[in-house]
């Protein structure tokens, strides 16, 4: 297997599963649960609104997701736009509730109208796909420039997309490039990936390496694991442009942490070829298995003769401990992710998309993944 060119990385960030993320924030450090119920009982939307909080983070309670659902909901029919959008991502979803596409729409709709900007993109999601509400991909679009003008960067790598790609519109690379640096205007983390995967393979209006690395880190920085995976390959490919010592590797390590298992296989690649670490095969293997067994059959099809070329070289208790430790870890790693979020206890992170709904799940995932 050659090593992967970071080219072929960018044609990948065009897929249009749109994603709704909701992630609650942190709650204050002392909680006083039995005192927040009795006001939020009383029909405080604010109490309602920390107690949804305190057990989706199980923060000085029993993390319960059910319980968080209850509460978001009980503030959703006081009228709280905020409230009404987490839980109209809790129906998209199923967290805590059964999944209701009818009902998140409901939601979102409510939100909308309330001035969430967020509402408003999801509420395009659901028309975009016809989720919940008829298909109506013309109202999606509108919905998304009606987020973008009140401040919503995602919708903006929405509608990037969608000229990239030729949906719902006339296929504009260069309208693409206008709304994927609206967004990065904007700091959102999927339009600074999307503009970068255009500025570092010379599609959009010109090749710049620099900016596409720079746009790349501050993406990965905030957790957005593919920008991560990219960023990793760029930097091998061109080590001038890392700020610090192994920063290519840091990335494809941290994206590979999260599940990507191409970035598995990079790591394989260099640590068969001794490209920017010393050669080893043992640590090569031990990547191509996890990226065999991740891949399906696209990861088999890759690095399946690297693993038997591999196996030959190392002896038999060589290759039946790798084997244990590459099974051990996909165990320990058993979803794909796409954002990582740090700050909270536990650390949460946003699953990659699901075909069906077009939304990832948020799941609590170990501190020292």
């Amino acid at each position: 297997m050659h090593l992967l060119s970071h080219r072929a990385s960018a044609r990948t960030a065009f897929s249009f599963a749109l994603t709704c993320l909701v992630l609650p924030p942190l709650a204050a450090m002392a909680v006083d649960i039995p005192q927040l119920e009795t006001g939020a009982g009383r029909g405080s939307t604010r109490k309602q609104m920390q107690l949804g909080d305190d057990y989706f983070l199980g923060h000085g309670v029993q993390r319960s997701e059910q319980s968080a659902a209850y509460w978001y909901e009980k503030a959703a029919n006081a009228g709280d736009p905020q409230a009404q959008l987490q839980i109209g991502f809790f129906y998209q979803v199923g967290i805590g509730v059964a999944r209701d596409p009818s009902r998140a729409a409901h939601w979102y709709q409510l939100a909308s109208a309330g001035g969430s900007a967020t509402a408003k993109m999801n509420l395009g999601v659901a028309y975009l796909w016809g989720t919940g509400v008829p298909e109506n991909k013309p109202l999606a679009l509108q919905l998304f420039h009606e987020a973008v003008d009140k401040g919503c960067g995602m919708a903006a790598a929405y509608l990037g997309d969608a000229y990239a790609l030729g949906f719902a519109v006339p296929k504009d690379l260069s309208t693409a490039e206008h709304w994927f640096a609206v967004g990065a205007k904007m700091h959102d983390p999927r339009s600074q990936f999307r503009l970068a995967a255009l500025v570092s393979s010379g599609t959009g209006s010109s090749q710049d390496l620099h900016k596409a690395a720079a746009l790349l880190r501050d993406s990965g920085g905030k957790g957005y694991v593919p920008a991560k995976h990219a960023l990793g390959l760029l930097l091998v490919n061109h080590p001038e442009l890392a700020t610090v010592p192994n920063e290519g590797l840091h990335a494809l390590q941290e994206s590979a942490d999260a599940g990507t298992w191409k970035s598995s296989a990079a790591l394989g690649a260099l640590a068969r070829d001794g490209h920017g670490m010393t050669a080893d095969p043992k640590a090569a293997y031990r990547y191509f298995r996890i990226a065999q067994t991740e891949g399906g059959e696209e990861g088999r099809a890759l690095v399946d003769v690297d693993v038997s070329l591999l196996k030959a070289k190392l002896s038999s208790g060589d290759v039946q401990a790798l084997d244990q430790e590459a099974a051990t870890w996909v165990q320990k790693h058993p979803a794909v992710l796409e954002f990582v979020y740090k700050g909270a206890a536990p650390t949460f992170a946003l699953t990659a998309p699901n075909q069906q709904i077009h939304a990832g799940r948020l799941v609590p995932i170990p501190t020292d993944n």
